[in-house]
């Protein structure tokens, strides 16, 4: 499922987005909470958190707020807008400035891997689609969190503006391989354990000689460090550990670039 931002009326969506941060949660005499826009995204924001993105609707926010859904459109114009929402207001969990006293590495490696958790706690934002950005103030913050350490760098602008992307594509895809994993069982009604073992007992029956057949398939599963047990599930350690792989290569290239400049 792919959620592309910018649904809503551009003006409406741009408008909420920005506006001053300071508006106050109303709080009127009765049972029920007062509403307000940030009210509603939080309650958005924990439906997809719990749910995923498939179950959002208008309806749904307004049950877990005690409301009906059409009680929310007097705040939030439709669904569009409300996901434009939902995905700046969760940009703000990230940090907003890494230490630089070790250099720009290590800033990179910690904005990598929280960056990474992050998108493990709200897996729905993988969702949304990078085509057309959100263009809200905390994605601006991110952003901006980010250049600021590649900065560092000393590479030209048009080069970190690669970087930028290419640490951004690769941090989503190695949180959506978990997200996805986790999903997967509920989804299919099929464990990852019985999965593997059923089809990993049929390979050599369907396609005999399969290692001989695929030496260098064979080759790179030679070394597997795996611990086993509860605590981490297999395909979850063994992306972890491609994710920290990889992005020890990605820093070595940037770092490479930088002895080019």
């Amino acid at each position: 499922m792919v959620v592309y931002a910018g649904q809503g009326d551009a003006r409406r969506s741009m408008a909420l987005l920005w506006r001053d941060g300071q508006e106050r949660r109303e709080t009127r005499p009765g049972p029920k909470p007062g509403l307000s826009v940030d009210v509603i995204v939080d309650a958005a924001i924990e439906v997809a958190d719990t749910e995923g993105m498939a179950a959002l609707s208008m309806r749904k926010v307004g049950e877990r707020l005690g409301r009906s859904g059409m009680a929310l459109y007097t705040y939030v114009p439709s669904k569009g807008e409300l996901v434009d929402l939902m995905y700046d207001r969760a940009m703000a969990e990230l940090p907003a400035e890494y230490d630089l006293s070790g250099g720009w590495r290590p800033a990179v490696a910690a904005w990598a891997e929280q960056t990474r958790a992050f998108y493990l706690r709200h897996p729905w934002i993988l969702q949304v689609s990078q085509a057309r950005p959100v263009l809200g103030p905390n994605e601006f913050a991110a952003l901006e969190t980010l250049v600021g350490i590649l900065r560092a760098t000393g590479l030209r602008p048009a080069r970190v503006r690669g970087v930028v992307a290419l640490l951004y594509d690769f941090v989503r895809g190695a949180a959506r391989t978990v997200a996805e994993s986790r999903e997967a069982p509920s989804e299919t009604g099929v464990s990852d354990e019985e999965w593997w073992r059923a089809r990993a007992s049929l390979l050599e029956e369907v396609a005999p000689g399969f290692a001989g057949r695929y030496p260098m398939a064979r080759w790179v599963e030679s070394e597997d460090d795996w611990p086993g047990g509860d605590d981490e599930p297999y395909l979850e350690h063994r992306t972890r550990e491609a994710f920290l792989a990889g992005l020890d290569v990605v820093l070595d290239g940037i770092e490479a670039g930088t002895r080019r400049t």
